[in-house]
């Protein structure tokens, strides 16, 4: 006899009424829920730098880089954590941007030009650890262990998703990133919530999501095996008394055979014209090997994100994420100059999105991330690396992470990092307290949006967290 059996025979089947309290909680839907209380924001788009851009060389400038290039950091500083090469001057150009003044390399100046007022750059940012896998997993999930939900996961446990033919968290990327499926994972919550992987390097609908057109070609005869699949499932479903692992794979069958109707077209960039594509530079396929670097991807990879991103927003999706690319492309131990070439693949696309955006109006109820997991130290890589130019190591201790759209103040630098880029020292801004001050301009309280698993409530935030209110316009 089960657990289950048992609760259903003993103290005349009080026990199988708490069960079935507990599995109804588990019960997953991503049907439209209402926020805890009004939002500002509906979507979130997390465009992701994933190995790590360079804060003092992007969006947090630094003089006394310049004035002490070449020398040791000096002062207290010496007793930093890492092996210290030189301070080195960032060898990329600020100015001013837009009525705010924001400042920002040319690396970003597409994105400064159109948007600068636009922007809410949080120049304070730290994390727990400056290792890539355990930062890239608090950053998409909160915790630097995996096991837990992903960010867009715990969105669409929220608040669903609002087209029933797409699913509710999308992550594209060209290749897979360091960590892999977890960082979209769904984890103890409902399987309804996993992300979907799409890979971005495609142009071609059919090979982001295979298997999208039904082999015989007959669509009555594929409905009606669904229909019939789909019913002996539930009936098994029935049987068991519930299972959430069961009812997730019905429910993504059920969003499997409806992308049928939806999917080829919304993943078609081909709809674009040829004039929105090559503001993209989503036409551009450069052989990636130019870049001479592992984790390098084609020219195009990320602008075909984001204008699947942009897409996908415009049909409801309530969750995308953009990966810059496979592994850790902006992970620059050895030169920090290749950050020119992967900004090149990524600024031209972000302002393009952010365009686009704001002209349908869309930006006002969608948040924006562009990011990754850490910064870079400010003095060179010593730690025993061959080949090594001007690169900069690990920086989880100060780093930029910047906001767009959804209710946050544009044309805004929050915090600060000291005088070289170091270390975050003003109005300090946690991983946790990002996720909470996201989770809030979607309506939602971080203290609030739990789920329970192995004897306890979970969250995004884990224990921590505060709503940044001087983020929020």
């Amino acid at each position: 006899m089960n657990r289950r059996d048992a609760l259903l025979r003993m103290t005349n089947g009080f026990g199988a009424i708490g069960l079935a309290g507990l599995l109804r909680a588990e019960s997953a839907s991503l049907a439209p829920k209402a926020p805890h209380f009004p939002a500002k924001a509906k979507q979130v788009i997390f465009l992701f730098l994933n190995g790590g851009p360079s804060q003092v060389d992007t969006f947090d400038p630094k003089p006394s880089l310049a004035k002490y290039d070449g020398q040791p950091m000096p002062g207290e500083f010496k007793a930093a954590k890492q092996e210290q090469g030189k301070l080195m001057q960032s060898p990329f150009s600020f100015k001013r941007y837009g009525q705010s003044g924001l400042e920002v390399s040319d690396l970003f100046a597409k994105t400064a030009a159109a948007h600068a007022d636009d922007l809410c750059v949080v120049r304070s940012m730290h994390t727990d650890l400056p290792a890539h896998q355990q930062a890239i997993m608090q950053m998409n999930s909160g915790r630097v262990i995996p096991g837990f939900p992903s960010w867009g996961a715990w969105t669409t446990y929220g608040l669903g998703t609002e087209n029933a033919n797409l699913p509710g968290f999308i992550a594209l990327c060209a290749g897979v990133p360091d960590v892999g499926p977890q960082v979209w994972s769904s984890a103890f919550l409902p399987a309804a919530y996993q992300g979907t992987y799409v890979p971005a390097d495609e142009s071609d609908p059919e090979k982001m999501i295979q298997h999208l057109r039904s082999r015989t070609g007959d669509a009555r005869e594929q409905k009606r095996r669904v229909e019939l699949w789909q019913k002996l499932n539930k009936m098994d479903l029935a049987a068991r008394g519930g299972d959430a692992q069961l009812e997730g794979r019905i429910q993504s069958m059920e969003v499997a055979y409806r992308m049928q109707a939806e999917a080829l077209e919304a993943f078609d960039i081909s709809k674009e014209t040829a004039a929105v594509r090559a503001r993209y530079g989503a036409d551009q396929y450069e052989n990636a090997a130019e870049m001479k670097i592992k984790s390098a991807t084609r020219d195009g990879d990320f602008a075909r994100g984001c204008l699947v991103a942009r897409r996908l927003i415009e049909r409801g999706v309530r969750a995308v994420q953009v990966y810059a690319g496979n592994d850790k492309p902006w992970d620059s131990h050895h030169d920090i100059l290749v950050h020119r070439r992967l900004a090149r693949q990524a600024d031209q696309p972000i302002a393009a999105l952010l365009s686009d955006l704001k002209a349908s109006g869309l930006l006002k109820e969608t948040i924006v991330i562009i990011g990754g997991e850490f910064g870079r130290r400010p003095w060179t890589e010593v730690a025993g690396r061959i080949n090594v130019q001007n690169g900069r190591n690990h920086n989880n201790e100060g780093f930029t992470t910047v906001l767009v759209g959804g209710g946050f103040k544009g044309g805004y630098a929050h915090g600060a990092t000291d005088e070289f880029g170091y270390q975050s020292v003003e109005k300090k801004v946690h991983v946790h307290d990002l996720h909470a001050t996201v989770l809030h301009q979607l309506g939602l309280e971080h203290t609030r949006l739990t789920y329970p698993y192995s004897g306890r409530d979970f969250r995004l935030t884990d224990t921590a967290g505060n709503v940044v209110r001087e983020l929020i316009a």
